[in-house]
C-alpha cells in the first residue's frame, strides 16, 4: 500500500469523526473499531473474497497517508491473503456492505519496528477512515485450491442443488490460453454427480443459488474433461496439463430425492408444495396422477382436478412405489415419480415389460386428512386401531411383504404403548397385543436380514414373558446368523426345558451343534497351521 500525502484538513475531519463514537476491540492483539455508518445487510465477507472500500489514513499524532477518495478510484484487495496489513484483514473482516468505521491499528498489525520508511516511523500506530462499498465471494470449494470460485451475481432465497438433482446451467469453459473449450448454446440439464463435462460442474452448482452467476478457476486435476462431451477436434488439441476457466450460470433445478435406500424410486419435484406437513401411513389423500412407459404409453391414469383420485397410503391400493413417493409430498406439490417396474409385480401390466423398465408417474398431491393420531384417540379406538394394524401385518407377512408388515407391527404396538389410563383388564389385553407384535415383527426381521433388530424384539417379549418359547427360539436363530454361539444354545436349552417336545427348537438345536462343530473343526485346522508355521 502507497503512502500519499493528504491534506491536513482531511486529518482533522478523521479525528473529528472519531470523537463520541462508541469504539470496541477486534481480536485479542490491540486492534480498535468505531463504526460512523451502519451496514445495509448482516452478512459480512470471508477470506479470499474480493473487496472493494474506499479509506483514507494518517498516523497517529503524524503525517497524513493514502487515500481513495483522493483519487477518486475504489481500493480492491484479497481479504486473508496477506495483500495489506493485518490490521486491515482482521478489520475489513468485520465489516458490512456499505458500513463505514473508524480503524486503529497498533503497531503490531500495522508495519512494526522495523516501519516504513521514510513516511512510516518504527512502531507507529495507524488511523484508517475506511468504507466497504462490496465484495466478490471467492470460495475455495476443495480446501487445495483446486476450484476456486468467484461469485458474479447473486441468486435468488438460500436453497441449492444436492447431489442427484437435475439442474439446468449455461456455462462457458475456457483452457488458460482463452482457447474456447465447451459452451451451452441455450442452456444444459443433467443430474448432479453423473459426470457431465468435468468433476468441477457439479462441484460448482452444488453451491450455488438459483439464477446466479459465478467464475471457477479449475486446475487440472478437478478439470478432466469426460470424453464425448467435446467434439474431436478440439479434444485433441488439449494439452494434457491443461486449467480451465468456466463461466456457469445456475437457471434452476429440481429436486430429486431417493425415496428408497436402493434408489428403485425417485422423485423429482415439478412444483414446490406448501407447508410442511406431508401424508404418513394410512392418511386419506386425493390426488391425480398419470402412469408412462419409457415410450410414453400411457398405462394407467386416475383422478382429475374436478374428480382426483382418493385413497389410503399404506393399503396397497396403488403401486406400492408410488405410494411411498406420495408420503414424501406436500399438499399441492407436483412431481415425477421414477419407479422401477418390480413394483408392479402381480400387475396385469407386469409381464408385459422388458426386465428394467421404469415407470415414469406425473403426480400432483391436492389434498389430505392424516390418520387420527393415537394421543387423541380413547383406549375403544387405541385397541380396535391396534389390531385392525396387527391384521395388517399378518396379511403382509403372508403375502412376502415383510419390510411392511414389519411397518404395520411397529404402528400398532404404538397405539397401546402408553398404558397408564388402562384398566387392570385392559393392560392384560394391551400385554397380549405387544407381545404378539413383537414376535410377529421378529419373524420380519429374520425374513429381512435385520439379525440385530430381531433379537431386540424378542428380548422386548422376554422383558414382558420370560418363559416365552418362541421368543426364545427366535432370538436363537438371530444368534444363530450372527454367530453367537453360545447366546444360541442358552435359549435353545431354555425353550427345550419350557418346552421339551418342541420340534422347530429341537431341530434349531440339531442345527446349533452341526455350526458348533464345523466351528470347533476350523479352530483346530486353524491351531495347527500356527503350530506348524512356528515348528
Amino acid at each position: 500500500m502507497e503512502h500519499l500525502s493528504l491534506s491536513s484538513s482531511l486529518q482533522n475531519e478523521i479525528q473529528t469523526d472519531n470523537s463520541g463514537l462508541p469504539e470496541k476491540k477486534i481480536g485479542g492483539q490491540g486492534l480498535r473499531k468505531k463504526i460512523v455508518t451502519k451496514g445495509i445487510s448482516w452478512q459480512t465477507p470471508f477470506p479470499g473474497d474480493e473487496v472493494e472500500v474506499h479509506f483514507n489514513g494518517y498516523i497517529e499524532g503524524g503525517a497524513s497517508l493514502e487515500s481513495s477518495r483522493d483519487k477518486e478510484v475504489p481500493f480492491k484487495f484479497k481479504l486473508g491473503q496477506g495483500e495489506v496489513i493485518k490490521g486491515w484483514d482482521e478489520g475489513v473482516a468485520t465489516m458490512k456492505n456499505g458500513e463505514r468505521a473508524i480503524f486503529t491499528v497498533p503497531p503490531n498489525l500495522a508495519y512494526g519496528e522495523a516501519g516504513s520508511p521514510p513516511l512510516i516511523p518504527p512502531n507507529a500506530t495507524l488511523v484508517f477512515d475506511i468504507e466497504m462499498l462490496s465484495w466478490i465471494s471467492i470460495r475455495d470449494l476443495t480446501g487445495d485450491g483446486g476450484i476456486l470460485k468467484k461469485m458474479i451475481m447473486e441468486g435468488e432465497g438460500w436453497a441449492t442443488p444436492r447431489d442427484g438433482d437435475e439442474v439446468l446451467v449455461k456455462y462457458e469453459a475456457r483452457l488458460e490460453t482463452g482457447m474456447l473449450v465447451s459452451k451451452s448454446e441455450e442452456g444444459v440439464e443433467f443430474h448432479i454427480g453423473d459426470g457431465y463435462l468435468c468433476p468441477a460442474l457439479s462441484r460448482g452448482v452444488k453451491t450455488m443459488r438459483k439464477g446466479e452467476k459465478a467464475e471457477l478457476a479449475v486446475k487440472l486435476s478437478y478439470g478432466f474433461i469426460q470424453k464425448g462431451n467435446l467434439a474431436p477436434d478440439i479434444e485433441s488439441n488439449i494439452p494434457p496439463d491443461s486449467s480451465l476457466t468456466i463461466q456457469l450460470e445456475l437457471v434452476s433445478w429440481r429436486s430429486v430425492t431417493a425415496v428408497t435406500d436402493d434408489k428403485k424410486v425417485l422423485k423429482k419435484i415439478v412444483k414446490a408444495g406448501e407447508g410442511f406437513d406431508r401424508p404418513t401411513e394410512g392418511s386419506h389423500v386425493k390426488v391425480t396422477y398419470v402412469g408412462k412407459l419409457g415410450d410414453g404409453t400411457v398405462f394407467d391414469r386416475k383422478g382429475t382436478d374436478g374428480e382426483p383420485f382418493e385413497f389410503i397410503t399404506s393399503e396397497e391400493q396403488v403401486n406400492e412405489g408410488l405410494d411411498m413417493a406420495i408420503m414424501t409430498m406436500k399438499k399441492g406439490e407436483r412431481a415425477t415419480v421414477t419407479v422401477d417396474a418390480e413394483f408392479l409385480h402381480g400387475h396385469d401390466i407386469s409381464g408385459k415389460l422388458p426386465a428394467n423398465s421404469l415407470l415414469h408417474y406425473e403426480v400432483e398431491l391436492l389434498d389430505f386428512i392424516k390418520e387420527k393420531p393415537f394421543w387423541k384417540m380413547d383406549t375403544r379406538e387405541k385397541f380396535e386401531a391396534s389390531e385392525r394394524k396387527k391384521l395388517d401385518g399378518n396379511v403382509l407377512f403372508k403375502a412376502g411383504k415383510f419390510w411392511r408388515a414389519s411397518k404395520k407391527y411397529d404402528k400398532a404396538t404404538k397405539y397401546i404403548e402408553f398404558d397408564h389410563s388402562f384398566t387392570d383388564e385392559e393392560m392384560c389385553l394391551a400385554k397380549s397385543l405387544r407381545l404378539s407384535c413383537h414376535l410377529n415383527n421378529a419373524a420380519c426381521k429374520l425374513r429381512s436380514g435385520e439379525y440385530l433388530e430381531a433379537s431386540r424384539l424378542c428380548t422386548k417379549v422376554l422383558d414382558l414373558d420370560p418363559l416365552n418359547v418362541k421368543a426364545l427360539f427366535r432370538r436363537s436363530q438371530a444368534y444363530l446368523k450372527t454367530s453367537e454361539l453360545e447366546k444360541a444354545e442358552a435359549d435353545i436349552k431354555k425353550a427345550l426345558a419350557i418346552d421339551p417336545n418342541n420340534r422347530e427348537v429341537k431341530l434349531e438345536y440339531m442345527e446349533l451343534k452341526e455350526k458348533q462343530r464345523k466351528y470347533d473343526k476350523y479352530q483346530a485346522e486353524l491351531f495347527s497351521t500356527m503350530v506348524s508355521k512356528m515348528s
